[in-house]
């Protein structure tokens, strides 16, 4: 895996908090990098997701929405999930542009705690310490790495998987029941989206670790979390059969700038419209 890639997507300083604060020096010298370098590339990647930000804000009905989005100034506003949310390049990055560029007044702070890999066993396990982040919202995207299988011989799409259906089904309502007794976040899931079959299938290193996903696990997970309590944003439609331009890496898991973009807009519409949004005839802050 290449720096940049790692850079994108592999975030230390939120797993090895053990280890006290790692400042960028630090987490460069992980990635075996000059600091500068490390900087560098991080200041490109928050570049690209503010100029998709600014390019959604050019649509003043889009910018409408932004306005309307329930959260109210001096929210805390934190993301759980895995790389899809983790990516410097996310719909949670690009959000937190949104409400920048539009918003800067309010001073809405926006939180990614979301792990690159994280099951939501491993979701759960971490949520005392995510509780003390004292979130007014909680945007939570997981499952798609309980739905990992590990190829088998006989059918290489149909090994085992990371973490049973029933069990992703109990590990996300045990989130929301304990976040409800540890805060009073308002609470939004987002189904995991659809992954590109073909190319998850032609990539090299999946190839060699023997690992894959299949949309039909996806949409097994989407099943469960649009059934759960408080609203839910199902991504998978924003996503699938999209074919004018690339949706997704050449992995054909996670998404390129135009997928977490196109989530970004999708998250915007859902919650602009939804009870409880801002009036849309309040303006936007100076």
């Amino acid at each position: 895996m290449n720096s940049e890639r790692l850079i994108r997507f592999q975030h230390p300083q939120k797993v090895l908090g053990y280890l006290g604060r790692l400042g960028d020096d630090r987490i460069a010298d992980l990635f075996g990098l000059d600091v500068d370098v490390y900087r560098r590339t991080r200041r490109a990647y928050g570049a690209q997701a503010r100029a998709a930000a600014t390019d959604l804000l050019s649509d003043p009905g889009f910018a409408a929405k932004v306005d309307r989005l329930p959260f109210e100034p001096g929210q805390r506003v934190m993301a759980i999930g895995e790389s899809t949310t983790g990516d410097l390049l996310s719909w949670f990055e690009i959000l937190r542009h949104l409400l920048d560029l539009r918003r800067p007044a309010d001073a809405i702070t926006l939180i990614n705690t979301a792990v690159s890999g994280q099951t939501t066993t491993q979701a759960l396990a971490a949520l005392p310490g995510l509780c003390l982040q004292r979130p007014d919202w909680v945007l939570c995207m997981l499952g798609a790495n309980d739905v990992q299988r590990l190829r088998s011989a006989e059918d290489p799409a149909d090994g085992p998987a990371l973490v049973s259906l029933a069990e992703t089904e109990r590990n996300l309502r045990a989130l929301r029941e304990l976040a409800a007794r540890r805060t009073t976040a308002r609470w939004v899931w987002l189904t995991p989206p659809t992954v590109d079959e073909a190319r998850v299938a032609a990539y090299p290193p999946f190839q060699h670790l023997g690992i894959t996903w299949a949309n039909r696990d996806i949409d097994a997970v989407g099943h469960i979390v649009t059934r759960l309590p408080d609203s839910a944003v199902d991504t998978r439609p924003v996503i699938a059969g999209r074919t004018a331009e690339p949706f997704h890496t050449e992995d054909g898991l996670h998404l390129s700038l135009t997928g977490q973009r196109a989530l970004a807009a999708a998250l915007v519409d859902a919650l602009a419209d939804a009870p409880g949004s801002r009036s849309s005839s309040a303006p936007p802050a100076a």
